[in-house]
């Protein structure tokens, strides 16, 4: 018998110390979003060329990498792998300051990817062990916040950054280096101040098992097929959230830009305000709604809250076709939002509903379909859907279909799930 989870307050730094890690990787992660347009200019980019860099390079590694790091994080010292997965990260945003052509940006952006949805996956099944079941919608709660503040700084921070180096602030330092690519050589060395405080975690003892971290793999496949009428609708809901959040979140700026007559650092401060504000609003809605659904004894209460969002997420979708930037700004505002809360209570129920041998391979294997789907083929099906409307001045309505059509399907797929959640009868 292992011991029992820590209580909440004792495990909070820890948990401090993994949302500081998860949000510093999603910070490098969508550093680039921010800045395309200048590497466009620069490096003479096409649309389609950055759907490609923004989404496919990160769609390649999570479907080859993300099931065996899940495989990974269910059988080795988690601790230990984060750190070399947030070393992995920095390395792709060095190689995204200096890379000569478009063939190593792509490579740089894939260990960018490797590196911080890798270490999703080992912070939220450390964060499962940290917590008791009862609490493990708060503690999620905490990471989370860290992924939003991340996602946030990569439009605030880095936007920032692009501006006050365009305006000369740092030429002693970076000489002659274009704007989008000082902000990244900034960012790389901050990541690895940053990233220190992992060196100081340990790896906790393991908990809620059903065949145990050394069963055989055919054992741990035979446990999730016994699941896959629960795990094939919530997977698919989750896709589609991130399909949206992905597409939007890669072509808001360009929008922006092209439509409102506004530059990265012109929406820099505000956007990131707002996504970090949605991010906070969406991690706490999520983390309360799955502490309060799993109270409620309701046969899928946990993800009543995830259904909720998937719907209010389809008019929200319409955010490219606003008619100024206030409401562009609200709209999505609550589009992240119910990405947020969608995803933190997609992330308990893996935590609740599974055991622990299961967790980092069925995250892993969400984060590979997510990443062929969400970041592989949205942004590129936004370029697909802007050219058959007429080119890339269509980029706000194409933006908005799929958009639209994505949310919509999440609803539907989460609603499925919720009525098909396993039982949960797991051992120490």
């Amino acid at each position: 018998m292992t011991s029992a989870p820590p209580p909440f307050a004792r495990a909070m730094p820890r948990l401090l110390a993994l949302a500081l890690a998860v949000g510093i990787g999603f910070t490098l992660m969508g550093s680039f979003s921010t800045v395309q347009e200048g590497a466009k200019a620069q490096m003479g980019l096409s649309d389609v060329q950055l759907s490609l860099i923004q989404g496919v390079s990160i769609a390649i590694p999570l479907l080859l990498l993300s099931i065996p790091i899940g495989i990974a994080v269910d059988r080795v010292n988690r601790v230990r792998l984060l750190i070399l997965l947030s070393l992995l990260g920095i390395t792709g945003t060095l190689g995204t300051a200096f890379a000569p052509s478009v063939e190593t940006l792509f490579a740089a952006r894939m260990l960018t990817a490797i590196g911080t949805t890798g270490g999703l996956t080992a912070a939220l099944s450390l964060t499962a062990d940290l917590c008791a079941t009862a609490a493990r919608g708060r503690g999620t709660l905490i990471v989370s916040l860290g992924q939003r503040l991340g996602i946030a700084a990569g439009f605030g921070l880095v936007g920032w950054l692009f501006g006050r180096i365009g305006q000369g602030a740092a030429e002693n330092l970076l000489g002659a280096m274009s704007p989008w690519r000082g902000a990244h050589l900034i960012l790389a060395v901050l990541a690895a101040i940053l990233v220190v405080p992992l060196l100081f975690l340990r790896e906790p003892a393991r908990h809620e098992m059903e065949a145990g971290p050394r069963a055989a793999f055919r054992v741990v496949l035979g446990e999730l097929w016994q699941r896959r009428r629960f795990l094939g609708p919530l997977f698919a809901g989750q896709v589609s959230v991130v399909m949206a959040d992905a597409a939007g979140g890669i072509w808001a700026v360009p929008v922006l830009s092209r439509n409102y007559g506004v530059g990265p650092d012109e929406v820099a401060g505000w956007m990131g305000l707002m996504i970090f504000l949605a991010g906070l609003g969406g991690a706490i809605l999520g983390g309360i709604s799955a502490d309060l659904g799993q109270k409620s004894g309701r046969p899928g209460g946990l993800l009543l809250g995830a259904v909720i969002a998937a719907a209010l997420g389809i008019p929200a979708a319409l955010f490219p076709l606003s008619p100024n930037l206030p409401v562009f700004a609200a709209a999505i505002g609550l589009l992240l939002l119910c990405g947020t809360l969608t995803g933190l209570i997609v992330a308990v129920s893996l935590t609740v509903f599974l055991p622990n041998e299961l967790r980092g391979l069925s995250i892993g294997v969400f984060i590979a379909i997510a990443g062929l789907i969400g970041y592989g083929l949205a942004p590129t099906a936004v370029a697909g859907v802007s050219k058959l409307l007429g080119g890339e001045a269509q980029l706000a309505p194409a933006l908005a279909i799929v958009g639209v059509a994505t949310s919509a399907l999440a609803f539907v797929a989460f609603l499925a799930a919720m009525r098909r959640c396993p039982p949960t009868n797991f051992h120490d």
